[in-house]
């Protein structure tokens, strides 16, 4: 279900829990959100809809995917840049890495272990630092 985009910076600010097998609605209502803004988006964290987990949803050209509890394992070749965020009104500027690996759990909670470089890289750092509290 498509659910309201948070903007209050308080609430986007606090840091998200684990999530469960029992928060699967929760990455199918992420996926169906970002879907729905994918003109204006390209990832999502579940607390930009309301919901203090850790997952976040990634849309890579025409494929979207979710991370469950995801963690950076390494990451190589900082950089400055400026983003933006739906949940946010202008940009901000950060760091990030051109190459990361990242375990997570899929949607069917399994576990995975990926590669990812340059946007589709920057958009699970920027997504990562939503469920950590880190308003960018």
């Amino acid at each position: 279900m498509v659910k309201p985009i948070m903007r209050d910076p308080l609430f986007l600010s606090q840091k998200s829990e684990p999530a469960t097998e029992a928060d699967k609605q929760v990455v199918q209502d992420l996926l169906d959100t970002l879907k729905a803004n994918q003109d204006k988006c390209v990832g999502m964290a579940a607390n930009m809809i309301g919901v203090k987990k850790n997952i976040i949803v990634i849309a890579a050209g025409p494929f979207m995917f979710a991370m469950i509890n995801a963690k950076i394992t390494k990451k190589k070749g900082a950089y400055k840049t400026e983003e933006g965020c739906l949940s946010l009104e202008g940009v901000r500027p950060c760091t990030r890495y051109k190459e990361i690996e990242v375990d997570y759990l899929d949607q069917d909670f399994k576990p995975q272990h990926g590669k990812y470089t340059d946007w589709v890289a920057q958009i699970i750092q920027h997504e990562l630092d939503h469920v950590a509290g880190i308003v960018i």
